[in-house]
């Protein structure tokens, strides 16, 4: 416990420590004491070495000291050099000394409690402290030195036994002041009865979701008032560096966290403003002996509620909140074998909002839940390697994942077997991949880029704007990019799976219609190029109309493929007439199309027969957008044999 302490005490809440202090003093006091009893035994064994050593297991054993091979060694291996008591690492026993009887001092001298003056504790402790630094050389321990540390008479002078025996009494008269009770489950002292309604709401939010930390330690919480602030205190997990204090003064709820992970540490700050809070981050930060002396993260919040309900609703809040951070890396890491990074977080923050979480889900196997449920459903869907969002896609597969975690949570709160959990997994992505056609997911992603850049073609042709032109330019390079990346994904998954491949077909045609609007696209931005001044109406008018015909056409290819998704042996005749007329309008829009361009080529002649390179680029860019419609006619086409097959493909 002593590096969550330091962890509190770097974010400067010292009095929420003072009942850790005294429970670390009184340990320390025992292991002072038996640290001496280990001396003097060691001292009779080195004076009669013939007869056996004390065996000292079952007091180190109750110190939690079992493993501690130094302090064994110390009374069987110790022998006498002349006055001089040799015994194997005596240094550590020195710096166990040391450490402890400042243990032992310091919520006596840290403390507002006013010991006795006669005692003189703080300059009996740095006498003490100075006499142990000069027992740190050489192999052991004088017999003077030994005496001087253990004796229990005053009349021979202060001694470190003498300090213990003193320090004891003021720590058991500062314990029965500092008597604590529980309210709610939180370690309360020294509040007022004003405080207990905060309390109460910030406990009735932690123990209603505590039990999605199952049997993880964690969430103690500790209580108390610093003149006009309630001070909270919690510890979160076993993280030395993860904890978490609020100040309640007023209305205003000031928090600081502290966290080792950066990505925990802004899930949790995100999670807490969409209660109110504003954050002020600071840099990085390190404390000597916490975080083995590494930096950490911390913020500092701030909420102001409007009246006293709103505060304990908040208070309610934010406790309900913490337990969502506990294992939160390792779920996250967990999941990022299955998902991209953005999507493993997205999943914790939903798990968290819907108050299920992700514990039960690491319990109940984590990765080899999801695996064995992959493998369940057999070889023809995922392969060895496969990666779920690359298969389902993300959106698919973060639904799923998030429905593994909250049937793993109700499962695991009603204490049934993780089998049973195994069994919800696989059926539910039994359900997911029947719901679900995924290769029509990839065919409407780019359908709809299609359309952006039709839509972006004819947003040209009507402002005629340099800049503006130039700008959609871009836009329409990027889109005719990410339709690009569709069809490649769909590739790489073709050559996993091969019944991908007639998809593979299908996106190849339609990625025709993308560059070909992409196309269009450029050579419209050339019009406008010096010593070009962009394109008579007359002709950006008959462009439009072939333009428009073109994304009418896309809208059609949209429809048709979504319907084209749901569409089964069980469809009734009016589904499959919508997707054929579909169809059939597509080729209409091919049709027309063809006229236009020559009804184009004519007005184009008309208008820039004495400009060479206005006439060139505005035919070309005619034929642009024909060819993308050509292109349409023979994706639905495609899209129509893939259908009446049965789809032909599956996730």
């Amino acid at each position: 416990m002593l590096t969550k302490e330091k962890a509190v005490a770097s974010l400067g809440q010292t009095h929420l420590l003072l009942p850790a202090w005294i429970k670390s003093a009184l340990a320390a006091n025992d292991r002072l004491k038996l640290y001496l009893s280990l001396l003097q035994s060691a001292v009779q064994h080195a004076q009669k070495p013939e007869q056996a050593p004390a065996d000292w297991s079952q007091e180190l054993a109750a110190q939690g000291l079992k493993g501690e091979v130094w302090l064994r060694d110390l009374v069987r291996a110790s022998y006498l050099d002349e006055q001089t008591l040799v015994f194997p690492q005596h240094e550590l026993l020195v710096k166990a000394l040391a450490q402890d009887i400042a243990l032992m001092a310091r919520p006596i001298l840290d403390s507002q409690y006013q010991a006795p003056p006669a005692l003189h504790l703080a300059q009996r402790l740095q006498s003490c402290q100075a006499m142990l630094s000069t027992f740190e050389n050489g192999d052991g321990l004088t017999l003077q030195a030994i005496t001087m540390l253990s004796h229990g008479n005053p009349k021979l002078g202060d001694s470190l036994h003498l300090l213990v025996m003193d320090l004891h009494k003021q720590l058991n008269v500062l314990s029965s002041q500092m008597a604590t009770e529980n309210l709610d489950g939180a370690h309360v002292w020294q509040i007022e009865s004003t405080d207990a309604p905060l309390v109460r709401a910030f406990m009735r939010g932690l123990n209603r979701t505590a039990p999605l930390k199952f049997q993880h330690p964690g969430l103690d919480t500790a209580v108390t008032r610093d003149g006009e602030k309630l001070l909270i205190q919690n510890d979160i997990g076993t993280n030395d560096a993860h904890v978490l204090v609020l100040e309640v003064k007023g209305k205003t709820l000031s928090l600081t966290y502290s966290d080792l992970h950066a990505p925990r540490f802004e899930f949790f700050c995100r999670s807490l403003e969409r209660l109110g809070f504003v954050w002020k981050s600071l840099n990085p930060v390190s404390t000597e002996g916490l975080n083995d002396n590494k930096p950490y993260h911390m913020a500092r919040g701030e909420l102001t509620a409007d009246d006293q309900e709103t505060l304990l609703k908040r208070l309610d809040g934010l406790g309900s909140r913490i337990v969502f951070v506990i294992d939160w890396n390792r779920a996250r890491k967990c999941l990022k074998a299955f998902v991209s990074k953005r999507s493993a977080i997205e999943i914790l923050e939903q798990a968290a909002e819907h108050e299920y979480g992700h514990m039960a889900w690491l319990m109940a196997g984590a990765e080899q839940l999801i695996y064995g449920a992959m493998q369940a459903v057999g070889s023809d869907i995922f392969r060895v390697g496969d990666r779920l969002g690359d298969v389902m896609g993300e959106a698919v597969a973060t639904d799923y994942l998030l429905g593994v975690m909250r049937v793993a949570s109700r499962a695991m709160l009603q204490q049934q077997p993780s089998g049973v959990v195994a069994d919800e997994a696989r059926l539910l992505l039994w359900q997911t991949l029947q719901r679900r056609t995924f290769e029509f997911d990839f065919l409407a992603e780019h359908a709809a880029y299609c359309h952006a850049l039709a839509q972006g073609v004819i947003d040209a042709l009507e402002e005629s704007d340099a800049e503006r032109c130039r700008r959609q330019t871009d836009r329409a390079k990027a889109w005719e990019r990410k339709a690009d990346h569709v069809l490649m994904d769909a590739r790489q998954r073709a050559i996993r799976q091969p019944r991908w491949k007639n998809m593979v077909v299908l996106l190849e045609s339609a990625d025709d219609v993308a560059d070909a609007i992409e196309e269009a696209s450029f050579i419209h931005s050339m019009t406008h190029q010096q010593p070009l001044q962009g394109l008579p109406v007359p002709v950006r008018a008959v462009l439009l109309q072939l333009a428009g015909t073109t994304l009418g056409a896309i809208q059609d290819w949209v429809r048709a493929i979504e319907m084209a998704r749901h569409l089964k042996e069980q469809s009734d005749a009016s589904d499959n007439e919508d997707f054929l007329q579909s169809l059939w309008r597509m080729l209409r829009a091919e049709r027309r199309c063809d006229a236009l361009l020559r009804e184009a080529r004519v007005v184009v002649l008309e208008h820039l027969h004495q400009q060479a390179a206005a006439l060139m680029l505005a035919n070309d860019l005619a034929n642009a957008l024909e060819a993308a419609s050509d292109s349409l006619l023979r994706s639905g086409y495609a899209l129509r044999e893939l259908v009446l097959e049965g789809h032909g493909v599956t996730a």
